[in-house]
This record gives C-alpha cells, sequence and structure tokens, in this order.
C-alpha cells in the first residue's frame, strides 16, 4: 500500500552517517539527499533564501535542502515560507457539491427552520462545529448541536441518531468530521424526510452516501486538489462560499459580513490536532490561525490554556504547534473519549467567559483520568502483543486486541505502539457483552491506513470501516484476538 513512490527506493540510497543498520536493525537514510533533489531545483532555492538574507550563510545550503526534500520547489518556495490565504485560498466551487450544500444550508437559515450540526466527538469535529455555531450566530440563528456518545453510539451518524433529530423537530442536518461513508444511515435519513448535508474530509467509496449535498476534498472526482485539509479546514472553505453566497441573496443588508479570519484559530486546531500535511493552503490555514489564536480572543481557548497553565507569561508570546497539539488538543478530546461528547464543542463556541472556566475545569480532569486509563490499556497491549508473539520482522500490520479496553483510548495507545514497532498498528476493545470489537489504527508514513480498512470493509471483513491518510477505524465481530 505504499502511496508515495520516493518511499520504495530508499534502499538504494547510501546510509546516513554510514549507519547501516540501526538498534531496531532499520537502514538510515538522509531524507535530503541529492539523488531525490534536482540539482538545478536544489541551487534555486539556496540561490532564493540567500538573496532574502533569511538567516546567516553557514544555515542557507543545509536549510535549502531540507526544504527541497518536503517537495517545495523554487516556484512554491515564497508560499511555503510565507504562505498566506490571500495567495492559496482555493476555490470553493472547485469542491464537488459546494454549490447544493450552499443553497441548502442558506436556504434553511433565510426559511428560519431548525438546523443540527452533527459533529465528531474529536477535535476536529469540534473546530469544524464550533465554526458553524459562531458563523450562524453572527446571521442570528441559534444552531443545535448533536455529537454522538462514543460508547453508547460509535462514530458518525446512525438511524437511531436520526430517529431523535427529527423527534426533536430537525429540517436539516449538517454533518461534520463524518457522514462521508454513512451510506445505510444516510439513506435511512433520506427515507424520513429528513435533509442531510455532509462535510468531511475521510476517505470514501466512489458512489456517494444519499443526501443533499457531500463536500469533501477526498470525494473520487473532487478537482480541490485540497485532500490534506482537515475537516475544520473544508468547514472554513464552506463559510467563504456561504459568506459570497449571502452577499448575492442580500443577507448582509441589516448586519456586517462576518470576517471569517476571527475563527482561523479553530481551523488551524482542527489542522494541527488531526495530523495533516501542513502544505499548501492547509499551511496557510495553520500559519494565520496561530496568530490568530495567539491573541486569546477565543473564551474557550483562554480558559483552557489558563486551566492548563500553558498560558504565555509574556502577552507578546506567540501559540504554536506545540501548544495546540499537547495542551489543548488532548484536553478537547478528553470529553469525548471518556466523557460528555458536546464539552468540546460547547468550550469552542461559548462566549460567556465563566462558562468557559467551568468546561475547560471539566476537561482538565477529564484528561487527568484519561492518562490513567490509556497507561493501563498500553500496559496490557504491550504485555499481550509479547505473549502471544505478535511483533516479528516479517508482519506489516500490527493487530492486538482484548475485552474491555476503553475504545476511547485505543487510537491514543495504537499511536503510542506505532511509534514503539515502527509498523502500522491498530487496537481493538470487545465489547464482552455484544462481542463486537471496536478499533482505532495509525498508519507510518507511506501506508494508507484508511483506504485499506475501507477496502476491508467493502470486502465484508468488517461492519463498518474508514478512515483517514493515517488512521483507519474498523468495527470487528469476535472474541479477543487471536
Amino acid at each position: 500500500m505504499p502511496d508515495d513512490p520516493a518511499r520504495q527506493n530508499l534502499t538504494d540510497l547510501p546510509p546516513f552517517l554510514g549507519v547501516e543498520t540501526s538498534v531496531t536493525g532499520r537502514l538510515w537514510v538522509d531524507r535530503r539527499d541529492s539523488q531525490r533533489v534536482g540539482t538545478h531545483e536544489l541551487r534555486q532555492i539556496t540561490q532564493q533564501i540567500a538573496l532574502k538574507g533569511l538567516m546567516e550563510e553557514a544555515f542557507v545550503e543545509p536549510v535549502a535542502r531540507s526544504i527541497a526534500a518536503r517537495g517545495v520547489t523554487a516556484a512554491t518556495l515564497d508560499d511555503y515560507l510565507r504562505p498566506t490565504l490571500k495567495a492559496l485560498f482555493p476555490d470553493p466551487d472547485g469542491f464537488m457539491d459546494m454549490p447544493q450544500a450552499v443553497a441548502a444550508i442558506l436556504d434553511a437559515l433565510q426559511a428560519r427552520q431548525k438546523i443540527y450540526v452533527f459533529a465528531d466527538y474529536d477535535v476536529d469535529g469540534a473546530t469544524s462545529a464550533a465554526q458553524l455555531v459562531r458563523w450562524f450566530r453572527h446571521m442570528g440563528h441559534e444552531l443545535s448541536v448533536y455529537v454522538p456518545d462514543r460508547m453508547l453510539e460509535g462514530y458518525g451518524p446512525s438511524e437511531k441518531a436520526f430517529d431523535r433529530l427529527k423527534a426533536e423537530g430537525a429540517d436539516l442536518v449538517i454533518t461534520v468530521d463524518c457522514g462521508a461513508s454513512a451510506h445505510r444511515a444516510l439513506d435511512y435519513a433520506a427515507r424520513i424526510g429528513l435533509e442531510v448535508v455532509v462535510i468531511d474530509h475521510h476517505i470514501m467509496r466512489e458512489d456517494p452516501p444519499k443526501c443533499r449535498a457531500v463536500v469533501n476534498p477526498n470525494r473520487p472526482g473532487c478537482t480541490s486538489a485540497q485532500g490534506n485539509l482537515a475537516a475544520a479546514g473544508v468547514v472554513f472553505v464552506v463559510l467563504a462560499a456561504l459568506n459570497r453566497e449571502a452577499e448575492k441573496r442580500g443577507l448582509f443588508a441589516e448586519r456586517p459580513r462576518p470576517d471569517l479570519t476571527q475563527w482561523l484559530d479553530l481551523a488551524a486546531l482542527g489542522a494541527i490536532c488531526d495530523v495533516t500535511a501542513l502544505s499548501g493552503f492547509n499551511r496557510a490555514l495553520a500559519s494565520q490561525g496561530l496568530k490568530v489564536m495567539s491573541r486569546l480572543n477565543n473564551p474557550g481557548i483562554r480558559a483552557l490554556m489558563q486551566v492548563a497553565g500553558g498560558e504565555p507569561k509574556d502577552a507578546a508570546a506567540a501559540l504554536g504547534v506545540f501548544h495546540s497539539g499537547f495542551v489543548l488538543g488532548p484536553r478537547i478530546n478528553a470529553g469525548g473519549r471518556i466523557g460528555r461528547a458536546d464539552l468540546g464543542v460547547r468550550l469552542l463556541s461559548t462566549d460567556d467567559a465563566d462558562e468557559a472556566a467551568a468546561l475547560a475545569q471539566e476537561l482538565d480532569e477529564l484528561n487527568k483520568t484519561r492518562r490513567d486509563v490509556e497507561a493501563v490499556v498500553q500496559e496490557q497491549a504491550l504485555a499481550l502483543a509479547e505473549a502471544k508473539g505478535l511483533v516479528t520482522a516479517d508482519d506489516h500490520v500490527i493487530i492486538v486486541a482484548h475485552e474491555d479496553w476503553h475504545p476511547g483510548v485505543i487510537g491514543i495507545v495504537a499511536g503510542r505502539l506505532r511509534e514503539r514497532w515502527h509498523k502500522p498498528v491498530i487496537v481493538i476493545g470487545i465489547d464482552p457483552v455484544t462481542g463486537i470489537g471496536k478499533g482505532s489504527g495509525r498508519s507510518q508514513a507511506g501506508i494508507n491506513l484508511g483506504q485499506a480498512v475501507t477496502a476491508a470493509f467493502e470486502s465484508g471483513l468488517l461492519l463498518s470501516g474508514g478512515g483517514s491518510r493515517h488512521g483507519g477505524g474498523p468495527e470487528y465481530r469476535g472474541r479477543a484476538y487471536p
């Protein structure tokens, strides 16, 4: 399943620093090797960096090699070093179904219908939903939010959830960070007369689910070339399209056009915490979004930084990737993992400082509990894998499963084990009552685990499954492995 051809020939390159075999039995290769970076291209990048006077002369050449090894060319160097929304913002109409999605949302808004956003329970889902909540609030409409319980409902839309929303009077449901593979649930929504718009980024099948629109850069046939976006980034583009169409409809005659840049912190937080490739437009989102985040204008982000003790002491200090990925992200995720699934959305969408402080405190406590649960599952998974001899040199993927492993931490444990074993890992927690296992996987670079899980589901090996480029989430029916 390698999807990076350059990685298939790494063994042909000379060993880095002469290390032919590391402690773990691996060949060290310099990713900046001249065989992988064209000499002419490298020279141009080196010259441009030198002319810009960005650093001391001694650092120019190694930095140029490092940048070139990441696929940056002389023509794209400026956008890489100084990414801006103006230069890199994609045409919203390049996304399949964008006009249909925008029309459905604005039609429902103008008709004052009851609109729900159905969000995934992780950071990407929370930041996606919070952007929509804030845009609708600006438009004078309070959006209802539904986040499924990880333990009781699992991932994504379900027939039961749609029945509940229909009973509560929902006219339109906007799914974010989920829904692209929920064919059965969305077919059911269509049968009960519930309109659905899907905004997602996960790998999906050729045929889309039955609904009003599916906006997904990873949808087969989509020409947006924005497949590295998290759902939060896709939502940000949708908001730009909503602004444009709302302008045409005269919806800003009595209220100002919302400035989307104020919500760039949410888009950046989703992109970073979902571990997306920060290149092109996505790089601009993260770069500019971190600047907005550093102002701490979002009450929820400000409160969470305070309770975590990570708020910069210097008011001029900037928040960075570390703050997003290691301070904010784990705490926002904690609600969906072992607490109330909607805590993250509520935190990021509230304008009440007192409510934000209370939610931040609750999420911080849940995160401490999550760490304890995670440590137990990781210790058990390691012991089980060693006892069963699951980790061998010939294994391309490692699957470990056991009863009663908390589904809220198996993804984190899979990531820890992947770092330990340097192979794709799937960890499965099996419900001892139903016999159904819910798994989460983390992959190595060059291995599209989400695509593999999707293929396994389509072959009938899994009850459900899908994922993104770096991970996947199968469901497995059976007893503890093996």
